[in-house]
Formats: C-alpha cells, structure tokens, sequence
C-alpha cells in the first residue's frame, strides 16, 4: 500500500507527464481496440459467407431425381463438401412467393414451371468451390452455374490486408509507447536520484526503490487502455444501427458482451505488459 501511494506522489507531482504517457497510451490500445473490432468482424462475415451456398447449379427441365442423386455421389466424392441442398421447383416458387410478397404482379407471372430446380452447394474451403464448379458444368443435366468465388476471396484477401496493416500499426505504437514511459519513468528517475541515494545508504531494498516506478508505469498502461476501450466502445455503439443496416441478413451485431469483456481483458494486459516493460527497462538503464 505505501508503494502505491509513492506512485501516486509521483504522478501528481509531475500531472504533464502523467496526461502525456497517459495520452500515447490511449491512442495505442484505441486503433488496438479498433483493430481487434474491424479484424474480428471481418473474420466473421467471411466465415458466414464461406459457409453460404457458394456454387449454384441450375438442373435442366428433364431432369430426373437419379440424376440429381447421381450428382450429388460424384461432388461428395470429393471429400470437400460441406453441404448440398436440393431445391425443387416447388421450393423456388415458394423462396420466390417471399422475396417478392410485396409485389402481386410478380407474384402473378411466375409459376414453379417456369422457375428451375437447382443444387446450392457449400465446401470446407475456398479452393474446393472451383472444384465443384467444374463438376457441376461437366454434368449433362446441369443448364447453368453460378460461381461466386470471386466474392469470397476478395473478402479473403481484404481480411488478410487488415489484419496484416493493423498488426503493424499496432506493433509501431506500442514501441512508440514503450519509448514514452521510458522516457517519462527515466525523467523522474533524474529527479528523485538523490533520494534513492538516501534510500539506498538506509539499506532500502532493491524492489523497495524501484516498485513505486514500476506501479507508476503500469498505472499509465492501465488508465490508458481503460479509456481506449470506452472510446471505442462508445464508437461501436453508436454504430451499430448503421451497421445493422448496412450488414443486412448477416448475424454479426450486436456484439456480445462477453467479447467487449474479453476485449477489455485484452487491452488492460497489454497496458499492464508496455508499463510493466518501460519501466523496468527505464530502471535498468538510469537506476544502476
């Protein structure tokens, strides 16, 4: 308890520092949070993608149920996929009654002879899709195939850039972080080294110096990313009936609380590490 009180003595006698350690803490674990937001939603839509009907393969008119059966053995024989679903005319009138329940006169042109059974396809993995797609064109009883691999896969390699960008920026502001306590703890190390002096004649121990400076680095990590993380909360929050709206049919919002927690948990461990870490590297390098 006396060493948290040193460490507040220190913070409050020098509030500049304090407020400036404080600041770079915060705007490191704010992209952090911001990062883990983006990164983690991005990762879910590609995953609720990947496990949508990627290859469609339109029967022709005459098509019988062996045949149908017949299609289904060969593309299972492939060991990559995940699911097949059959949709007979009946069914695609009844889809095609729902997407358009709001426009009678669409409704009144269409019957199930007119619209043609199809086979939706799912793979474990994107490079499985352009395998089913060439089996699927091969087979004499399929008129037509929509392929959407090419959504997926740009979605792929944006996940991949963002994640790849964001774990940059973040590694540069933490050591730009890790360089500000250093400094601020070296600073106040210059200022008080006749004290430690005293401390060391009286038979002060060595965590007994050099915790106060220690806790006071943390305190900066941990304040820091407390106020990021309520940042970007905030942001997410109000958000998110644009993104209900822009991410329509897509079970991504609202974000679970027990993500924001671990979020939270996340940040403070990392403010915790980069105080924890400057400090002592600012000890060793000015407290000999």
């Amino acid at each position: 308890m006396k060493h948290i009180r040193t460490a507040w003595q220190h913070i409050r006698r020098s509030p500049y520092q304090a407020l400036a350690a404080i600041a770079v803490m915060t705007l490191t674990f704010f992209f952090a949070a911001i990062f883990i937001f983006i990164a983690s939603g991005s990762e879910a839509i590609l995953h609720w993608f990947e496990t949508r009907p990627q290859v469609t393969g339109f029967f022709k008119d005459e098509v019988t149920m062996t045949q149908v059966d017949s299609l289904k053995e060969r593309l299972n024989q492939t060991g990559k996929i995940r699911e097949i679903k059959y949709v007979s005319k009946e069914e695609a009138l009844a889809i095609y009654q729902e997407q358009n329940k709001d426009d009678p006169l669409l409704l009144e042109m269409v019957t199930a002879n007119i619209l043609p059974a199809s086979l939706e396809v799912s793979t474990t993995d994107l490079p499985a899709l352009g395998e089913a797609a060439q089996i699927m064109k091969e087979a004499p009883e399929i008129d037509e195939v929509i392929f959407h691999e090419d959504i997926v896969s740009s979605l792929s390699d944006w996940t991949a850039a963002i994640r790849k960008i964001g774990l940059g920026l973040i590694i540069a502001l933490s050591f730009f972080s890790l360089t500000i306590i250093l400094v601020i703890i070296g600073m106040k190390i210059a200022l008080r080294r006749k004290a430690i002096e005293i401390l060391r004649l009286i038979g002060a121990s060595f965590w007994y110096i050099r915790l106060p400076f220690l806790l006071e680095g943390m305190f900066y990590g941990v304040v820091g990313a407390l106020i990021a993380w309520l940042i970007a909360v905030i942001i997410l929050l109000y958000s998110t009936p644009f993104l209900v709206s822009f991410l329509a049919g897509i079970p991504l919002l609202p974000v679970p609380p027990v993500f924001l927690a671990l979020v939270l948990v996340v940040l403070v461990t990392g403010g915790l590490a980069i105080g924890f870490l400057g400090s002592l590297i600012a000890l060793r390098r000015f407290l000999r």
